[in-house]
């Protein structure tokens, strides 16, 4: 005997089947990026677990919401479909300068969607009239001369009222003085990075210091102390009699078992701080560089923009033989110091130093993930560093695939965590929610 069901039954059956998809949010002028693989970059790279079949969704310049793509509206709009595709974050160039549109083109080209920002007078003046262009956070120094601490206050608070994000503690600061700044950095939101010589890096530790830059500077705690604040006189010198050379000479001379240095190895992987190796300040002169004057984008750069650039034939600096042996050891030297602060458990932040010493934007961030992976990275970790660990140390809110978030987002077309060079493959690229057209960068 066949079982009948009513109409009443299927009248029910279509009530509640259409109130389950009414119940679905609609998302009103968004974008929504459907399936695909987002890479999990967060916790320094340390979690495996990657997210598929969810829906990105994309309102203004910022990630409103991330959610299985089940449950999805069907009527929902502005869709994108990334089935077979990889989604990150964009990446970042944690210091860098922007000089005109041809760098900012080259940033995007390369995936780079923020950048601090940095201005000196071997990099030039930093160009903020770029269109398109990566996000920019500015960073803005203190204690590149000796100062009072009404002074400290007075830089701190003046750098804040134009904008600055990052604040950069250089080498006259005394440890009170780092401590100073840091609070009141901290105040306005500010990350802050130390670069310095008079306060060691044990104490800038302490302190809570964000972050440290350059391998050369933030070993300086290697050195004795007259020699580290003589360095702290003349920090930028490229007489190679001066007391940075005569210190880097230091540096090239040491291995892994220097008790010093194993001592301040530690002291890094135990801090709070992050560091940035910046590694393509000597790239050119390690003996596995690659032309960067090969590479796609290098067509829009102007030779004559770069600091001490390249050859375009040989891809490596024509140096007088002294200078380029002394930069060739210190490379060397700088490896073998970063493996060593690596196992003993320092956590990473990307940033390229363009463009002084033959660094090229977008290129040379990309020279700075090689090398990352290198000294003992894992992929995702090299990934993290570029992206998810902005946030971790400064508070920035980029660099992860969450609510709230800014919509800065890469989708490639092959998997970076089986190569990092797939980075530089098939991609599309959304600054603040609005794609770019990568293709018209070049042209």
């Amino acid at each position: 005997m066949h079982n009948r069901q009513s109409p009443l039954f299927f009248l029910l059956l279509l009530f509640f089947f259409g109130c389950s998809q009414n119940e679905k949010t609609i998302y009103n002028d968004a974008t929504v990026i459907k399936g695909g693989t987002i890479l999990n970059l967060e916790n320094n790279g340390k979690n495996t677990t990657d997210w598929s079949n969810k829906a990105i969704i994309v309102q203004g310049d910022t990630i409103a919401a991330v959610i299985d793509v089940s449950e999805l509206n069907p009527k929902q709009k502005n869709i994108i479909d990334a089935t077979g595709k990889y989604i990150m974050p964009g990446l970042t160039d944690g210091f860098t300068v922007i000089n005109n549109q041809q760098y900012a083109n080259a940033f995007l080209y390369m995936g780079v969607t923020d950048v601090v920002g940095v201005e000196s007078e071997r990099r030039g003046p930093f160009y903020h009239d770029s269109d398109p262009s990566p996000n920019v956070h500015m960073l803005r120094e203190v204690g590149e001369e000796r100062m009072t601490n009404q002074q400290i206050l007075d830089t701190i608070a003046k750098h804040h009222n134009n904008g600055a994000e990052v604040l950069l503690m250089m080498y006259k600061l005394t440890p009170d003085q780092v401590a100073l700044a840091h609070k009141e950095a901290k105040k306005y939101g500010m990350g802050t990075i130390g670069e310095l010589g008079f306060t060691s890096y044990k104490e800038a530790m302490d302190i809570g210091v964000d972050a440290f830059v350059h391998t050369t500077r933030y070993t300086l705690d290697v050195a004795p102390d007259t020699l580290a604040e003589k360095v702290a006189e003349q920090p930028f010198s490229n007489d190679l009699g001066s007391p940075k050379w005569r210190y880097y000479k230091m540096l090239t001379e040491m291995d892994s078992t220097n008790e010093a240095l194993i001592s301040h190895a530690k002291n890094l992987g135990e801090s709070g701080s992050y560091i940035q190796p910046t590694f393509a300040l000597l790239y050119l002169d390690m003996p596995f560089s690659k032309n960067p004057w090969k590479e796609r984008v290098a067509t829009i750069i102007n030779i004559a923009d770069v600091n001490r650039p390249a050859d375009k034939e040989t891809g490596k600096h024509n140096y007088p033989p002294e200078e380029l042996a002394a930069y060739q050891k210190l490379g060397h030297n700088e490896l073998m110091i970063e493996r060593l602060y690596h196992r003993n458990g320092a956590r990473y932040l990307s940033g390229s130093a363009t463009d002084v010493w033959g660094s090229m934007p977008g290129i040379s961030l990309h020279q700075e993930l090689e090398v990352l992976h290198r000294i003992g990275l894992t992929n995702r970790e090299v990934l993290a560093a570029s992206t998810s660990n902005f946030n971790d140390a400064y508070g920035f809110k980029f660099g992860k695939i969450k609510p709230g978030f800014k919509a800065n987002i890469l989708m490639l077309k092959e998997n970076p965590l089986e190569d990092l060079a797939l980075l530089k493959g098939e991609k599309r690229l959304w600054v603040n929610g609005q794609e770019i057209d990568i293709a018209g960068l070049i042209k």
